[in-house]
């Protein structure tokens, strides 16, 4: 979700969130110029045709050197016979050894991929593992999570306080894995050791400590759940920990000892969020692991059940609103918006970053979803109203297939507004909600694409949601609803990249509300409307641009 406040903090208040760098989105996609290394990155070639099962990652991490060594052990299941496999592992990272079967294997390295090489080729649907020894200097975020990297701070008593966020730089980054979103292990171990006297939070359960004798602590976690390669993380500091539940679910909050009392207050803010949650999307997709916030020396991150929380224990975004209406300010930005990742992002997963909108325009979405549940939905329409004002409709929401490139910033506000726009058309609330939490539970634990998600959607109604997914998300402008006057009569129509473009839209009529059938074509409205002052389009539930009216 690093995208979307970059692009807020152009477009609103100068602050940076989630992107990498907006300056190359403003271009289309389609004229970027890609280079070998993002094919490496971005595509699943024959050396990636495997399926990972499991990572145990066992790391050491020297905050004075800020030095990491250790190792990843990857279990996989072959698709094909593999003479060749592909891992990913940034070029700046020096790899050890690699093994296999207790025999070291040869490899080769271009750019950030690791091409190892067997002694025999691996049959095809067979199960084996790989273990990559490495170590050397991670790269060190300037400024995460915008970019992304370790970072090394202190906390106000001088004491370390490290952490990592690598969305969209990749999570090879840091360690060795098969750097694709599309694949998840089904399960992750995660072992930190860190300097004695310091706390580690990963993803998942804590399983067991180790004094490894050597002044360093070895924390174990256990994930069950399959996981996004990004969302694997550490977290260490001189944290306090306390608990809380909801319903069934574990609610565990690692914060700074002098914030304790802060957190008792702000976090209070989950549970109302759970339950709104809950009621819209499912249960929290990762019960068997958990559900944690971790404060970070860092805004923020959806890392799976153990969310990064750095917003300062203010209300809205660091004590913004970002849509301008004061909506923003009734709650918690980081809480709500990277906790809605746990299920649309972390559950349900794009497989190519070019669909990126399937994680942000349904997490921001999801913070409509929170304000409805807590103050009604008139504030919520005019919350996500307000977060147009972030859109610059320059480029498309969808992404460059194969190449690592994700689209547009306008995945979140847009994304969350063409929802919007599709709950009206839905014209039954009932069965919209009804639809997005079959969505959620239907794919729980899964990736998808865009078709995939336009097809659901467009299974629930009568209307042809194709080429209105087609015209928000594959072109940058929004349709246009046209009025003029045609000699004594009103007309009308819809002007669209997309051609032959249908979609009812809500407008009051003298006084009277009215579903309008506009097309491409001209159509027109009855005799007796004769001014086009009596005609008022109901943009708050449509994400339109309308001409012809005052």
């Amino acid at each position: 979700m690093k995208n979307r406040i970059y692009t807020l903090a152009l477009l609103v208040i100068a602050c940076a969130f989630f992107f990498e760098n907006i300056s190359a989105q403003v271009l289309s996609n389609k004229q970027q110029q890609y280079t070998e290394a993002d094919s490496l990155r971005g595509s699943l070639r024959q050396e990636r045709d495997y399926d990972v099962l499991k990572y145990h990652l066992q790391v050491q991490i020297d905050p004075e050197e800020k030095y990491i060594s250790g190792f990843n052990t990857i279990s996989f299941k072959t698709e094909k016979e593999l003479p060749v496999m592909q891992i990913d592992l940034f070029e700046n990272m020096k790899i050890d050894s690699i093994l296999h079967k207790n025999e070291t294997l040869s490899y080769s390295r271009k750019f950030n991929a690791v091409f190892v090489e067997f002694n025999d080729t691996l049959k095809a649907t067979e199960k084996d593992s790989v273990q990559v020894f490495y170590s050397g200097n991670p790269i060190v975020a300037k400024n995460a999570p915008w970019d992304g990297g370790f970072v090394f701070e202190k906390d106000k008593e001088g004491n370390p306080w490290i952490a990592v966020a690598v969305q969209g730089t990749g999570a090879s980054l840091w360690y060795p894995n098969k750097d694709h979103q599309s694949d998840e292990p089904e399960e992750a171990l995660i072992e930190i050791a860190i300097p004695n006297g310091l706390t580690n939070v990963s993803n998942g359960r804590a399983i067991d400590t180790l004094d490894l004798g050597n002044g360093y602590t070895r924390w174990s976690y256990q994930v069950t759940n399959p996981i996004n390669n990004y969302d694997i993380v550490f977290n260490i500091g001189n944290y306090v920990h306390f608990h809380d539940t909801f319903q069934d679910l574990d609610l565990d909050y690692y914060v700074l000892p002098y914030n304790l009392e802060k957190a008792k207050k702000q976090f209070e803010e989950v549970k109302p969020m759970m339950a709104a949650f809950y009621d819209k999307f499912g249960e929290y997709p990762f019960k068997e692991d958990g559900y944690k916030l971790v404060e970070t020396p860092y805004l923020g991150m959806e890392h799976q059940s153990a969310v990064a929380y750095g917003n300062q224990y203010k209300m809205g975004y660091l004590g913004r609103d970002l849509s301008k209406t004061g909506i923003g300010l009734k709650w918690d930005f980081i809480i709500i918006h990277e906790s809605g990742h746990e299920w649309f992002g972390n559950s349900i997963t794009a497989n190519d970053i070019a669909d990126m909108w399937i994680h942000e325009g349904f997490t921001t979405y999801s913070e409509a979803v929170y304000i409805e549940s807590r103050w009604g939905k008139e504030e919520a329409l005019e919350y996500l109203k307000g977060i147009r004002g972030t859109i610059g409709n320059k480029s498309p929401i969808i992404g460059d297939y194969g190449v690592n490139s994700e689209g547009s910033g306008d995945m979140y506000s847009k994304g969350a507004n063409l929802l919007n726009t599709l709950r009206s058309i839905y014209h039954n609330d009932e069965l919209w909600w009804k639809t997005l939490k079959d969505y959620s539970i239907t794919y729980k634990h899964k990736s998808v694409d865009t078709k995939t998600v336009e097809d659901f959607f467009d299974a629930s109604t009568t209307v042809d949601l194709k080429p209105i997914f087609d015209q928000y998300l594959r072109h940058s402008a929004i349709p246009i609803l046209q009025f003029k006057k045609d000699k004594k009569q009103i007309a009308y129509r819809w002007k669209t990249d997309v051609g032959d473009f249908k979609m009812p839209i809500d407008v009051i009529i003298n006084k009277k509300n009215i579903r309008l059938e506009p097309e491409t074509i001209w159509k027109k409205l009855p005799k007796d409307v004769e001014d086009l002052d009596d005609i008022k389009v109901l943009d708050i539930g449509f994400y339109v641009n309308v001409e012809g009216l005052k």
